[in-house]
């Protein structure tokens, strides 16, 4: 269900209250909510957010619509937190990073080389440290619907491979508002700088920073490998988006209605999670291929070395007793 409104009117719509309408008695009113993510069409991101408003639509008869709003066009993840929790905007899925400013222990996710892949950060997801981390987001007034997946990270760069730490010496490296990515890529020697995600594209294109760091469906989905020709497989971390919903949306929906979120948002993130998996497959190949691309593989053992003090550093933080749980969970 593509959206063709425009950004005023998404906007208008997002802060506006659902829709009620005068119906026989013992009708239910019709309910309209706002999904806002940063991802780029194709991306599987904004495929399972569209087929999630399918799903709401169909099993409830069309009486609950969903409008999906992705690329920022209601703003920023950020932004979109703030709406989130003010019940302006109904729901987002975007990066953890950004959510970590108010549930600080999911940034550890993002631990360096804690998972090897998605299936392992999925597994302690679906056990008490994912119900761990979701009453930790309903104390901020979110109700988290599903962990989606946002990847193994590489790095992408304009000036030359990255084999080795050194390597990134002297290079500045986008990063998400994630303090757990901060910290590995100043662990590894490079300049950090904080920009939005919809804002990325331009400004590797002008040189604001050398490189990025992102799993290779996003790289590809936002065509970053136009601006950025090297593209190293570092691995360093994973990450996963958070499905979450506005508590005071969720708390003024009758019990039918939240069953019926709560499915449609488990089958789209299996859709999610299935799409991205065979993306990252396809564009391992595609890139390798791409004669205008220079992919290579890094000395992982060097890099895990370099980075590993910023475990220590996370262990001191007043949640240190989580990330103990956390790394022990993954080693299991």
């Amino acid at each position: 269900m593509k959206s063709t409104i425009s950004r005023r009117t998404l906007i208008a719509g997002a802060f506006a209250a659902p829709a009620v309408l005068t119906l026989p008695r013992g009708a239910q009113a019709a309910t309209n909510l706002t999904l806002g993510h940063n991802a780029a069409p194709g991306n599987p991101r904004s495929i399972a957010t569209e087929r999630f408003g399918e799903l709401v639509k169909e099993r409830s008869g069309g009486r609950i619509s969903v409008r999906v709003a992705g690329s920022e066009q209601l703003g920023n993840e950020q932004s979109l937190l703030t709406s989130l929790r003010t019940g302006a905007v109904d729901m987002t899925v975007n990066s953890q990073g950004s959510s970590s400013a108010l549930v600080p222990e999911i940034a550890a996710l993002g631990l360096p080389f804690l998972f090897e892949d998605s299936a392992a950060a999925f597994k302690v997801l679906e056990g008490p440290i994912g119900e761990e981390l979701a009453q930790r987001f309903s104390k901020v007034q979110m109700v988290p619907l599903g962990w989606w997946d946002n990847g193994i990270r590489h790095i992408t760069n304009s000036k030359r491979p990255i084999a080795k730490p050194a390597d990134l010496k002297g290079l500045k490296i986008r990063t998400p508002p994630d303090p757990m990515t901060i910290d590995i890529f100043q662990a590894l020697g490079a300049g950090t700088e904080q920009i939005s995600f919809g804002e990325l594209y331009v400004a590797l294109q002008q040189g604001v920073v050398d490189g990025q760091e992102n799993p290779l469906t996003n790289i590809a989905s936002s065509k970053l490998f136009e601006v950025n020709k090297f593209i190293s497989l570092s691995g360093h971390k994973w990450e996963s988006s958070p499905f979450l919903m506005s508590q005071i949306t969720w708390t003024r929906l009758p019990a039918a209605d939240r069953d019926i979120i709560k499915t449609a948002a488990k089958e789209a993130g299996d859709l999610q999670r299935r799409l991205f998996a065979e993306n990252e497959a396809k564009y391992n190949s595609e890139f390798r291929a791409n004669p205008k691309l220079a992919v290579n593989e890094v000395d992982r053992a060097a890099f895990r070395e370099a980075s590993a003090k910023v475990v220590d550093t996370w262990r001191a933080k007043p949640f240190g007793d989580f990330v103990d749980r956390l790394a022990k969970t993954a080693r299991s």
